[in-house]
């Protein structure tokens, strides 16, 4: 090391570096915030992709949904490896998050689909909804239950497909003469298909059950159930069955099943496949009559103190937002068949509390009898004092509807469940199935409705549905908790906010927002309505007014529209559970949910980072926040030839960095407002330049203002970090963005935009701080700026002497306004804290502003 070097080193002077070593620096940051936009950009599409898929809006293979789920977990290294890039590795914790994420989803992902099972058995514990095609739906959907959510189910065990098949082909001539009735059936005709089910049945029933089916069905029954008194539920449990279509009845269950009758009624069941209504059923749907996938459930039966019925959906009345409950004394066949009128209890959605209880006259109910070695359901009466008394409390009610919302969640369709309570007042889940909805209205388009007209139309529907209720607006960094139940959320701009109250809206408009950002894909993952970039809407809609929104056809209309509104809750048909959907609902839960939705909040951190969308949000936010710091690390030894003097009448000593089409000569050492070609920085300098904002002649001074100000700056008060007349004020620029930094006197000001086509990635961060008034003048100053950037539409904090402001997510062209504006401003902002002699003065001068009156 020189002398020269050890003495700047002395002095804590940083050596000049080359042109060529601060461009690289730049560029290189800058690259990888472009980088880290683009990766946001392309996982917000994988993103709603794959939601898509969920919802049942789009087909995706097994081999898809693995591809899209790995090229999330890429995108989302890509992002936290730029934002470090950004930040000179200050967040190695996001790494770590997404390492680990990435972990559990490959997990998911490297389980081999299982496809044919040649097992005879399979305990419930190794079952779940990717199955379906080697146990049948029921067996899927109770394995699904118990094993990926967690739900109480009872004890049991799988008979497979398998079993039933080698029951019909190993059975001397059974498949033969089982093909040979069933080709002479005239499906049109009923009267041949009762003999042909009759004589199928009974050939069943008297064959014998191979030695192979079972053993396997008596090992299964002593592992599951340890031997001894237990009393089984033997169901159907067929291909397609409490799927698609649903087959709800068309297939036997035998109650009452023991160790001593298990194989007979395994005969029993299989038999049904062949029965005169399961037939009749399966030709109507399009089915073969030779169908012969029969699998079946063997579960432990709960003695029921009551039973029944739920649906998360209202099955009848498309405008009801309940879950509706039905339930009885005793075991749930009486509500099941129908025999029997139950309790019922309608349950909100929104609220979860119970808005409807219905409590029948209960004579009957059906208990389990066993006689000798057999075990029979019999009705019996019911006791005196229970006949007018709910079969369940309120808390199980409030419990059935929350775990009835949870399953319609993860299937993504209104649910059908079959439940019991224990006699230790447990509730048990014994199946759940897709509800059978009508889904002509879903696939049609929504009414024209030409006898009306709307109050608005032309936006984007980020989240289909309709809803109706009164207009409640709200602003996008508002405390929402107690957002009203029912309502159409107004707000200017989308934000991922909006999620603490998103499940009590109703519908939400949004005057502008991306249907690919964290909003859009938080209401499309809750379903609630949701339309977007709908000009006017906040000017037009006033608060308390009842709306319909039409979020099939992107319109309003005044009131309630009651040909939209049986639209409300109707359903695409489900499909079947393929192996692509239960691997996408595998790894969901780690790349779609948003849970970091307040950057402002202490759990906003790496580490409650719990899925890719996560990741997402904070990356996205930060990296703004580490560009923000851009000009920071400037100096006039940093920025060494790097930079060119712009020259013109603008008041500052200013210097432009051009990362790349900033400049039409970014080599020169000065630069004119002609040669700038940034689009951003051409239009702050627009406003700057502006002829009307420009003196004429002396500012108006208030002199006690004025003297204020000298005075704190003759004992050097209220200097930020050495700042003074005559610093240097840097902008770094490209075609699309600018990082300004205006250092004016006292005060500072920090400028940092990107202003695209793009509308998901473009933003404006302002932060303004400092001065040499006192306190309370530079708190008003600040005040102004505020009103005046609040009525800009920025959202606006003001903490003491500094305002930070951001505006993002729209169109280019209103960038473009709020940057000239913000040029206007930063003239303007250089004496007004002389002009804040009192609290007047803040909302006068905020005024005379918004109206072009700068003098």
């Amino acid at each position: 090391m020189n002398a020269v070097q050890s003495l700047k080193k002395l002095l804590g002077l940083k050596p000049r570096i080359s042109r060529e070593q601060a461009m690289a620096a730049f560029t290189r940051r800058y690259a990888s915030f472009k980088e880290l936009l683009q990766a946001n950009a392309d996982l917000a599409g994988i993103m709603a992709s794959l939601n898509a898929a969920q919802r049942g809006e789009r087909s995706l293979e097994t081999s898809q949904v693995r591809k899209e789920a790995r090229r999330a977990i890429v995108q989302s290294e890509r992002m936290a490896t730029c934002l470090n890039d950004i930040s000179n590795q200050r967040h190695q914790d996001l790494n770590t998050a997404v390492e680990a994420l990435g972990a559990r989803i490959e997990h998911e992902l490297e389980q081999h689909t299982r496809g044919d099972v040649t097992s005879l058995t399979l305990p419930l514990s190794e079952v779940d909804a990717s199955m379906a095609y080697s146990v049948g739906g029921k067996n899927a959907n109770l394995g699904e239950l118990r094993n990926m959510l967690d739900m109480p189910v009872p004890r049991g065990f799988a008979i497979t497909i398998q079993a039933g098949i080698l029951l019909l082909l190993q059975s001397s001539g059974l498949f033969k003469n089982i093909h040979l009735t069933l080709r002479a059936v005239d499906p049109d005709d009923p009267a041949s298909i009762r003999e042909a089910s009759a004589r199928v049945e009974q050939l069943i029933v008297d064959a014998p059950v191979p030695e192979e089916v079972g053993g396997a069905l008596l090992r299964a029954w002593d592992e599951s159930f340890g031997g001894g008194d237990a009393v089984a539920a033997l169901r159907s449990s067929a291909i397609a069955e409490d799927g698609v279509q649903s087959f709800a009845g068309q297939y036997r269950s035998i109650l009452g099943v023991t160790r001593q009758t298990l194989l007979p009624s395994f005969k029993k069941v299989v038999a049904s496949l062949f029965s005169p209504r399961a037939m009749t059923y399966r030709a109507s749907h399009g089915y073969t009559l030779e169908a012969s996938g029969m699998g079946l459930c063997c579960l432990e039966m709960v003695r029921a103190k009551a039973a029944g019925v739920a649906f998360s959906r209202h099955p009848v009345d498309l405008r009801s937002n309940c879950v509706l409950i039905n339930g009885l004394w005793g075991l749930g066949e009486m509500v099941v068949d129908g025999s029997g009128t139950p309790d019922q209890w309608l349950v909100s959605r929104a609220t979860r509390k119970i808005t409807r209880e219905t409590i029948a006259h209960k004579e009957a109910r059906l208990v389990l009898v066993r006689r000798g070695e057999t075990v029979e359901s019999e009705v019996v009466d019911v006791p005196e004092a229970l006949r007018d008394v709910p079969c369940l409390s309120r808390e199980q009610v409030e419990r059935l509807a929350a775990m009835a919302l949870e399953l319609e969640r993860h299937y993504q369709y209104p649910q059908d469940l079959e439940w019991a309570v224990d006699e230790d007042d447990q509730i048990i889940l014994l199946q759940t199935r897709p509800m059978g909805l009508d889904s002509t209205a879903a696939e049609s388009a929504a009414p024209a409705l030409k006898h009306m007209r709307p109050l608005l139309s032309g936006a984007d529907v980020a989240a289909k549905g309709v809803g109706c209720g009164p207009v409640v607006p709200v602003q996008p960094d508002e405390d929402l908790t107690h957002f009203p139940e029912g309502a159409v959320m107004l707000m200017q701009h989308s934000s991922p906010n909006a999620m603490t109250a998103m499940q009590r809206a109703a519908a939400i408009i949004a005057e502008t927002g991306s249907l690919t950002g964290h909003m859009a894909s938080i209401c499309r993952e809750f379903g609630v309505p949701t339309l977007m970039n709908l000009a006017g809407a906040t000017n037009q809609l006033t608060p308390g007014q009842v709306v319909t929104v039409d979020a099939l056809s992107g319109r309003v209309f005044d009131g309630e529209v009651p040909e939209l509104l049986a639209l409300r809750l109707s359903r695409r048909q489900p499909r079947a559970d393929t192996p692509a959907l239960v691997l996408l609902r595998r790894v969901a839960p780690y790349i779609l949910p948003l849970h970091l939705v307040d950057p402002q909040s202490a759990l906003f951190s790496p580490a409650n980072c719990t899925s890719l969308h996560d990741v997402m949000r904070y990356a996205h936010e930060l990296s703004y926040s580490e560009m923000f710091l851009l000009s920071d690390c400037l100096s006039e030894n940093c920025a060494g030839g790097a930079a060119s003097r712009l020259v013109c009448s603008v008041p500052l000593d200013l210097y432009i960095i051009d990362l790349g089409g900033g400049l039409k000569n970014p080599e020169a050492a000065t630069a004119t407002p002609e040669e700038v070609t940034s689009v951003p920085f051409r239009h702050v300098l627009g406003g700057m330049l502006n002829p009307a904002v420009q003196a004429k002649g002396p500012r108006p001074v208030n002199m006690s203002g004025f003297l204020s100000v000298m005075g704190q700056a003759m004992i050097g008060g209220n200097q930020h970090g050495g700042e003074r007349f005559g610093d240097r004020s840097y902008a770094i620029v490209s075609d699309r963005y600018l990082n300004f930094s205006s250092r004016v006197g006292y005060h500072y000001a920090i400028l940092d935009t990107w202003c695209g086509d793009t509308l998901s990635k473009n933003y404006i961060r302002f932060e303004f701080a400092g001065g040499a008034a006192g306190n309370e003048q530079r708190a008003r100053r600040v005040r102004c700026i505020g009103l005046i950037l609040t009525e800009l539409g920025f959202t606006v904090v003001v903490t003491g002497d500094r305002i930070r402001a951001r505006y993002q997510k729209y169109p280019k062209l209103e960038l473009c306004s709020r940057l000239d504006q913000l040029g206007r401003l930063l003239i303007m902002t250089r004496q007004m804290d002389m002009l804040m002699v009192n609290d007047e003065a803040v909302q006068a001068y905020a005024a005379k502003f918004l109206n072009g009156e700068y003098h």
